[in-house]
C-alpha cells in the first residue's frame, strides 16, 4: 500500500515512531502529525538530521492535511476519533492519493459491509461513496504490548468519484434513511420529506441497509429531482 519512493505520506499518530521506521526507506517526504508534546519533542530529535521528515505538533482534527499537497495518508486510529479522522480524509478529495489506516476490526468490518449484511449502515455508505474500501491485514491482540481488548485490521481506502453532485446532501438523506435500522424507507423518509407516493418511492417497503450505495444514490437523484429532497 506504500510502494518505493512515494512522494509524500502523513502519518497521524506516529508516537514512538514504530511505524515511521518503516515508512522512511519508501518515501521521498514524510509529515508526522503527533498530539502528544512530549512525543512530538522525541521525534524531532530523533529525525533532526533528516530533511525528508516534517513534525507537526497538534490535533489532528484541526489540521488540513492536505495542505502538503497530494499524499497517502496513515496511521494506527484510536477508536474514539476514528470516525472523524475517516471522514477529514476522504473529504480531501483527489488530495488523498489512498489511505491506510489501522483500526478496530469491528469499525474495519462496518467500512467494507455489504447491503444485507449485519454490519452495513451509515458508516459503510458514507465511506464506499467515497472510497473503495479493502482489508490489507488482520491483527491479534498479541502483536501489540501491551495487547488490546480487541482485534484490529488494516484497512486501505482508496478515493474515488461519488455517485452524486452534492455529498454533504446525499449523507444528510442517508442519514434520514438508516435514521431507525428497523424502519422501512418510507417511515424513516416521512419523517423529513413529504410528497412520497408508491411511484416515487416504489422502495418504501425496504429498509435501508438492503439497498447498495448507488440504489441509495439513485433514489436520492430521484426524489431531490422531483423537489423532494432540497
Amino acid at each position: 500500500m506504500c510502494p518505493e519512493e512515494t512522494p509524500l505520506v502523513v502519518e497521524i499518530g506516529p508516537g514512538r515512531g514504530a511505524l515511521t521506521e518503516h515508512l522512511l526507506p519508501r518515501v521521498k517526504r514524510l509529515v508526522l502529525v503527533e498530539l502528544d508534546g512530549e512525543l512530538a519533542g522525541q521525534l524531532r530529535e530523533r529525525y533532526a538530521g533528516d530533511e525528508r521528515v516534517t513534525v507537526v505538533e497538534g490535533d489532528v482534527l484541526k489540521i488540513n492535511l492536505g495542505q502538503w499537497g497530494p499524499a497517502v495518508i496513515a496511521g494506527n486510529l484510536p477508536y474514539y476519533i476514528t470516525s472523524p479522522i475517516l471522514d477529514q480524509t476522504l473529504r480531501l478529495g483527489p488530495l488523498c492519493l489512498r489511505a491506510v489506516f489501522l483500526m478496530q476490526k469491528e469499525v474495519a468490518l462496518r467500512l467494507m459491509a455489504a447491503p444485507g449484511s449485519r454490519d452495513y449502515g451509515y458508516l459503510s455508505v458514507r465511506t464506499q461513496a467515497l472510497a473503495t474500501a479493502k482489508r490489507v491485514l488482520a491483527i491479534r491482540p498479541g502483536a501489540f504490548d501491551p495487547p488490546p481488548k480487541v482485534d484490529s485490521m488494516v484497512v486501505g481506502l482508496t478515493p474515488h468519484a461519488p455517485p452524486v453532485s452534492d455529498v454533504a446532501d446525499f449523507l444528510r438523506f442517508v442519514g434520514w434513511c438508516f435514521e431507525h435500522k428497523r424502519k422501512t424507507l418510507r417511515n424513516n423518509l416521512s419523517a423529513h420529506l413529504g410528497g412520497l407516493t408508491e411511484s416515487n418511492l416504489p422502495e418504501g417497503r425496504l429498509r435501508a441497509e438492503q439497498l447498495s450505495v448507488q440504489e441509495l444514490a439513485d433514489l436520492w437523484k430521484r426524489l431531490r429531482g422531483g423537489g423532494s429532497g432540497e
